[in-house]
């Protein structure tokens, strides 16, 4: 079994999860509608994606 042969610093330790933050999500303007949207998701008010219907629109 693989038991560290010293303790972990508080610094090292810190250091080690320094990527674990999470990004902010990226938005891009819809070309058709100019809402924003995240990009390669469906744009939910048209229900276009790659420029086909791939939802139908809520009636409002």
């Amino acid at each position: 079994m693989a038991v560290p042969k010293r303790k972990v610093s508080p610094s090292r330790r810190n250091m080690r999860r320094a990527h674990h933050a999470l990004g902010v999500n990226s938005f891009i303007e819809d070309k058709d509608t100019g809402e924003l949207r995240r990009p390669h998701h469906v744009d939910l008010k048209t229900g276009m994606y790659k420029g086909r219907q791939i939802l139908t629109p809520k009636e409002d």
